[in-house]
This record gives C-alpha cells, structure tokens and sequence, in this order.
C-alpha cells in the first residue's frame, strides 16, 4: 500500500463486495465514507448506520494507524452473510490495536469516543492482525 498512485477501486458487478484504497490522511477517511455511502445506496441499502461505522473506523486508521508513505483499505461485503454488512478497514499498524478509552463517555472528553460509537452501532466489531505489518478492523452491521 503506497501512497503515490491514484486510489483504485475494486467492484464486482454481480456480487455486493467493493474495496478501495484510500491515504491514511483525514481527508481518505471522508472520502471513504463518502465512497460507502454513495456504494450502501447502489446496493439499494440504507447507508446508516453503517456510514457512521465507517467514518469511524477509516478515521482511527488515518489517525493511529497511519504509517508515513502507506494507505488503507476499505472492504465493504454485503454478501459474506444474509441480512449483514461486513466493514473491514486495513491498516499498516499492526501493533496499535484499538481500544475504548476509558473515559470515552466522559462529557469533557474531546475525543476517544470513536470505538464506542462503534460498539453500539455495529452488532459486533473485532481486530484481525496480519499480514505483517497490517490489522484489520472490522465491524458488522446488520440489516433487519
């Protein structure tokens, strides 16, 4: 994942699975919930509240996870399991796993509040490391 080409997309026409990569900067992170929410609509799927979901965790990827001179990626796949959104979010930070800060509810807290969002939006959310030197995010969203 270089940060001197252009983003490429990777769209399968008859299946709902879209990837892209995107710099790990925070203007990446708008765009790739720009880019789900305008996919989310093409699949005829309601963007919230997964939209949120990526917002969050394309922007822990260009903040924490940003590695100089390396991307990340987003996956959305609609197809893995009826009825459920799978976001997956890859980045090049492998030993900066994510964690809910403790004070993330607090009302003074200006940030660390992303996680938790997460957590109550997404039916469930979880790390998978690899390859090195990357770690995946990723969170389902289920569509009733």
């Amino acid at each position: 994942m270089t940060n001197d080409t252009p983003p490429e997309e990777e769209v399968d026409a008859s299946a709902r699975r879209f990837s892209v990569q995107l710099p790990s900067t925070r203007r990446g992170a708008h765009r790739a919930r720009l880019l789900a929410t305008a996919e989310l609509d093409r699949w005829g799927l309601p963007p919230d509240p997964a939209a949120h979901v990526v917002a969050e965790l394309a922007a822990n990827a260009a903040v924490h996870g940003r590695v100089p001179g390396r991307d990340f990626r987003l996956m959305l796949d609609a197809d893995k399991s009826p009825g459920t959104l799978r976001i997956e979010v890859t980045d090049a930070r492998a030993e900066r796993l994510p964690v809910i800060a403790r004070d993330a509810g607090a009302a003074d807290s200006e940030s660390g509040r992303g996680l938790l969002l997460v957590t109550v939006l997404a039916a469930r959310w979880g790390v998978t490391s690899g390859p090195f030197p990357t770690k995946t995010v990723w969170a389902e969203v289920d569509f009733a």
